[in-house]
C-alpha cells in the first residue's frame, strides 16, 4: 500500500471520528477562561464615543450596539484611534469597515466585487453609496460602546470570536479578504 493511500485512509478515519474526539484539554481550559472577560464586557455601562473617558485601555475588544441590539465586536491595540477610524467623516473604506458594511446593507450592494467598477474605491466614489457610507459612520459614532481590556493577542482574538458568537452579532463574519 502506498504512502498516499495510507494517508487518505487515516484522514478518512479521523474525519469519521471527528465529532467523537474531545476538545484538546489545554485549548478547552484556555477558552473557559474567556467567560469572565465576556461578563465584564457585558456588565460595563454603555458609553457614547462623544463622552469617552480620558483613560482608555490600549489593547482590548469592544462591542458596538444600538440599545440591546448588539451589532459588532472588534479588537484593537489602540481603542481611541480605532473608534475614530470607524466613525470620522473622512475615514476611508479600509478604515471604517463596519460602517462600510452598514452602507452596503442600506444600498443593497451586499456582494463584494473585485472588478474596478464594483470595488470598494468605486463604491465610495458613487454618490448614493458615498452618502450612505457617510451616514453609516455617523450612525456608528452614536452607537453604544462597551470594552474590556485584553492584552494577550491570542486571548483577544478568541474573546472577539466568543463574544460575537454568544451575542450573535450580525456584522461579524470573520471572512478573509
Amino acid at each position: 500500500m502506498t504512502r498516499a493511500i495510507r494517508w487518505r485512509r487515516l484522514s478518512s478515519k479521523r474525519r469519521d471520528r471527528g465529532s467523537q474526539r474531545p476538545v484538546d484539554p489545554a485549548f478547552k481550559q484556555f477558552v473557559e477562561t474567556l467567560h469572565p472577560s465576556f461578563e465584564r464586557l457585558m456588565q460595563m455601562s454603555a458609553l457614547k464615543m462623544s463622552a469617552l473617558p480620558s483613560r482608555l485601555p490600549e489593547k482590548c475588544i469592544y462591542l458596538l450596539s444600538e440599545a440591546e441590539n448588539h451589532l459588532y465586536v472588534g479588537r484593537t491595540r489602540r481603542l481611541r484611534n480605532r473608534l475614530r477610524q470607524h466613525s470620522v467623516a473622512g475615514a476611508q473604506h479600509n478604515q471604517a469597515v463596519f460602517a462600510f458594511k452598514l452602507a452596503r446593507e442600506v444600498t443593497g450592494r451586499l456582494t463584494a466585487a473585485y472588478s474596478s467598477g464594483g470595488s470598494r474605491v468605486a463604491l465610495s466614489s458613487d454618490g448614493v453609496f458615498g452618502e450612505a457610507f457617510t451616514q453609516a459612520k455617523a450612525r456608528v459614532r452614536n452607537m453604544d460602546l462597551r470594552f474590556v481590556e485584553e492584552a494577550d493577542p491570542t486571548r483577544q482574538a478568541l474573546l472577539e470570536i466568543y463574544a460575537s458568537v454568544v451575542l450573535r452579532t450580525k456584522y461579524n463574519d470573520f471572512d478573509t479578504h
